[in-house]
């Protein structure tokens, strides 16, 4: 669909506006207008980011307004701005946008569920945003656009134009900053596609624990006979988008969901993955669905063939492929599910000292909620020459807008009132840390989520751990039994004993920053100091 569209209210005066156009379209503008874009052979459109390839958290700026002050966790992941300037960089932004040839209209919803979704529209000047957002959003159909309406909330992406260093608050030449009261957002000095994204994340996380929702940065997947769901927290990294590709079980979503009375939905329409070393052998949903009409961003490829390599980190590590989720044959359409009978928490451990899989009681599944664990392995930063601990309240910090106990208080709510299994679950490494050990198998982590799925583990036998105190699950079908206790699989167990102990007091330090918003009994579900090796 391409119209005229009056952009007037929302300070454009453009002449070419393309509202809603179909992926060849986009394609057919992205070749001949955007000559930084490609076709794979697989059907995919590449494209490219500029100079930067990731989200930037540090210029990340939200309105400090007397209506929603009050609600906002300030800090170094909601940075505060004013509104005189938060509307200088509107400014800049539509005027920049102004200056185009052309502009691209996505009308959408986030939300699955029609009771709960928002109305989204994304003004932007390059095609490829525009699929992005047309793949990342719920598309609606012919009859939900031509009554669309006004939108509720407007992102306005002006990321080819730079910010102004200058202006009070600004840090660098990218600002990317949320007025809950204007409902927009405004992009500038940054292309990468993922702010359009993790910006409206950013939103459902504030309006869904307001209305006593409680909006997850997590993969979902429902059993296809019963319609029960299963959630997986994790950060990057950690197998959250790998693991919900699973050909036993309906897709829900990969990445961003919300638990209400009602049962879970997804915010999303489609599936955001890490394309590094993407393979068919292992990963085969996604790579399957990464054909025409899905994006490519900031992968090499061959000149002839256009054969896109994904061993190649040349521009970046952070190699991404996004696709509708109609992609993924076993997707459940619409993507709404029944409650969780399972909660899954994902870490990479590079210490080598959590276990494969561990049941949590309430008051851990809080503790290790508001911790969101996970480790950076050496050699990815210079200078890095062991394992760094990295923790994210909530499995996504970045994205919170209340404070990360408002959360975990709604979690440790649906979690009693539907009855839901929690575990935590290892993907990294066995046997020692980093440089020693081995990364746990994929067949192996896939056959404890089987497991879960199929109830076979609730009755399954354990063992306290003297550190951290949950239950280590000791009999998986299909994992060799010498892998599920840590301490058994290296070869000191004096150095293991020792890495525990340190992992331990980076969780209690780590905890202290959020022990003022918790119960004493969550306080106490951490690690024992009193049990820890030296």
């Amino acid at each position: 669909m391409s119209d005229t569209l009056d952009l007037t209210p929302f300070g454009l005066n453009v002449t070419e506006v393309h509202r809603n156009l179909s992926p060849a379209a986009l394609y057919e503008h992205a070749i001949k207008y955007d000559r930084s874009d490609y076709i794979a052979d697989s059907g995919a459109l590449i494209a490219y980011s500029g100079d930067k390839t990731g989200r930037s958290p540090k210029d990340k700026r939200v309105v400090k307004h007397p209506d929603s002050a009050d609600d906002i966790w300030w800090g170094p992941i909601n940075i505060p701005v004013d509104e005189r300037t938060f509307n200088i960089n509107r400014q800049r932004a539509e005027d920049y946008l102004n200056t185009c040839d052309r502009l691209y209209v996505v009308d959408a919803f986030a939300g699955a569920d029609p009771r709960y979704r928002i109305k989204v529209r994304v003004i932007c000047e390059r095609p490829y945003h525009a699929l992005f957002m047309r793949t990342m959003l719920i598309r609606p159909s012919e009859e939900e656009l031509a009554a669309f309406g006004e939108p509720e909330w407007v992102i306005y992406n002006a990321g080819r134009f730079p910010a102004n260093p200058l202006t009070a608050g600004m840090t660098s030449r990218t600002s990317v900053d949320l007025s809950i009261e204007q409902k927009c957002f405004v992009i500038l000095g940054t292309e990468y596609a993922g702010e359009m994204k993790k910006g409206i994340f950013t939103v459902m996380n504030y309006l869904m624990p307001k209305a006593g929702h409680l909006s997850m940065h997590c993969s979902a997947t429902a059993d296809p006979n019963s319609g029960s769901s299963s959630v997986l927290f994790g950060l990057s990294g950690t197998g959250k988008t790998t693991l919900s590709a699973d050909p036993h079980r309906e897709l829900v979503g990969d990445d961003e969901h919300v638990w209400t009375d009602d049962g879970i939905f997804n915010i999303e329409g489609g599936c955001y993955a890490k394309a590094i070393n993407l393979s068919r052998e292992n990963e085969p949903q996604i790579f399957d669905a990464l054909k025409f009409g899905a994006v490519l961003e900031n992968v090499r490829f061959d000149n002839g063939s256009h054969h896109v390599d994904f061993a190649d980190d040349s521009i970046t590590e952070n190699t991404r492929g996004a696709y509708p989720i109609d992609y993924v044959d076993n997707a459940r359409i619409p993507s709404v599910a029944g409650h969780p009978t399972d909660v899954i928490f994902l870490t990479c451990d590079a210490f080598g000292v959590l276990p494969p899989v561990s049941r949590l009681t309430p008051a851990q599944a809080m503790y290790h909620f508001i911790s969101g664990y996970t480790a950076k392995v050496a050699g990815t930063e210079v200078g890095v020459t062991e394992p760094s601990a990295t923790f994210s309240p909530c499995f996504g910090g970045p994205f919170l807008a209340w404070h990360p106990g408002k959360y975990a208080e709604l979690l440790a709510e649906k979690m009693s009132k539907h009855g839901s299994k929690v575990w935590l679950v290892n993907t990294g490494w066995s046997g020692g840390g980093y440089g020693i050990g081995s990364r746990i198998k994929l067949k192996h982590t896939r056959a404890i989520i089987d497991a879960i799925h199929d109830s076979s583990l609730a009755d399954a036998p354990t063992q306290t751990d003297p550190v951290f105190g949950f239950e280590v699950v000791t009999k998986v079908a299909g994992v060799p039994d010498e892998i599920l206790v840590p301490r058994q699989t290296w070869s000191e167990p004096s150095a293991f004993d020792s890495a525990a102990g340190r992992l331990a007091a980076l969780f209690n330090d780590n905890f202290t920053k959020y022990a003022g918003g918790v119960s004493d009994a969550v306080k106490s579900a951490g690690p024992n100091a009193a049990a820890q090796p030296v």
